[in-house]
């Protein structure tokens, strides 16, 4: 069923205004493709009229055309140039003279993410949660995993710094992706233990529909996914692919609540499992998230297991936390003991990795 118009405006215009700090070049754009009916139409076939969707679809068409003008906006394609009166006009005819390319990726794609930068999140919580199941090697199990990349973690190299503690080094010396966080500390909080290796035995990525970076549509699809403004995100992506290649996790396809057991079978019985979500829940109704909290403490009930979790506060992971309601995400972590399940909150962090701030 088609989306009405005037909700798909609405989405635009909400995207505009969420990405006017993050993303100018995206805010420019879909504002202008809020109050352009023929462009908007163009999300009328979405399964979802996601603004993304849209966005991704004609960068993915403009990676096929990489002398075209319209490059000069994207820094991801090579292009220097802010948004300017220039980009709307020039942006338009492209969509509208490859409306038929454009309408066919729309209809057939949904948007797909692999931010690598939150690895530089999930590191200090992933060790904390290694030492409270044995602190021996342990396996991944990542629920929503796209195409693996986060399971990596244990490849790449970190830098934290804080004004407390300065800086901490951690991962291998020699890694391919170096990511870099800034830690903020509460006065007097020593702050998280960040080992400089973590053991991990096995890697599992459980998703509805993974993505095979082999296939090269594929591969280009997830990159017309990173908004083209956002260059270094671009560069983890690609070195992160580069990585997994070497150690390339087992992807399971399946739904994260009904085949999560099987996805964890593949996993040696004799490893602590530690299931990582990075807004996976995001979406999900409250009962669905309810069937997925059920379905890890099914797990924790029958072998070591500890949930670590980087989600929004919508998930309703931290119902007892309101002063944790606002736009951040949280890296929590969950821990079951004689079945009782125990959530804390970790860290208020950005969404890409950038910045963490220890609670």
């Amino acid at each position: 069923m088609s989306a009405p118009l005037d909700e798909i405006r609405e989405r635009l215009r909400r995207f505009a205004d969420d990405t006017a700090e993050t993303s100018p070049l995206y805010s420019h754009l879909a504002g202008h493709a809020a109050d352009d009916d023929l462009v908007a139409a163009l999300l009328t076939d979405a399964t979802a009229p996601d603004p993304e969707l849209l966005l991704a679809a004609v960068q993915r068409v403009l990676q096929a055309e990489p002398f075209h003008e319209l490059t000069n906006y994207y820094p991801a394609l090579g292009g220097t140039y802010g948004p300017d009166n220039g980009l709307w006009p020039m942006f338009r005819t492209f969509v509208v003279e490859r409306a038929d390319k454009v309408r066919a990726l729309v209809a057939a794609r949904v948007p797909r993410a692999n931010p690598v930068g939150r690895a530089a999140l999930f590191y200090p919580a992933v060790a904390l949660a290694a030492r409270q199941a044995g602190g021996g090697p342990v396996g991944l199990l990542e629920v929503g995993t796209c195409a693996g990349l986060l399971l990596g973690i244990d490849n790449y190299s970190y830098r934290y710094q804080s004004e407390q503690a300065g800086q901490v080094a951690a991962g291998p010396g020699r890694a391919v992706l170096g990511l870099h966080c800034a830690l903020k500390l509460e006065p007097g909080q020593k702050g998280p233990t960040i080992p400089k290796r973590l053991l991990v035995s096995a890697r599992v990525g459980l998703d509805e529909s993974p993505v095979d970076l082999d296939d090269e549509d594929e591969y280009a699809w997830l990159e017309a996914c990173v908004w083209p403004d956002q260059p270094d995100r671009l560069r983890q992506l690609g070195a992160a692919a580069t990585a997994r290649r070497k150690k390339p996790p087992v992807l399971v396809k399946g739904d994260p609540v009904g085949d999560l057991a099987a996805a964890a079978d593949r996993i040696s019985e004799e490893l602590p499992v530690i299931v990582l979500t990075s807004d996976a829940l995001r979406g999900f109704p409250p009962e669905r998230v309810a069937a997925f909290r059920q379905a890890v403490g099914d797990l924790a009930a029958a072998r070591t297991t500890v949930w670590v979790s980087l989600e929004s506060y919508a998930a309703g992971l931290f119902p007892d936390r309101p002063e944790l309601a606002a736009d951040a995400p949280i890296l929590g972590l969950t821990r079951w003991n004689a079945g009782r399940e125990t959530t804390t909150a970790l860290a208020r962090t950005s969404w890409h990795g950038e910045r963490m701030h220890w609670l």
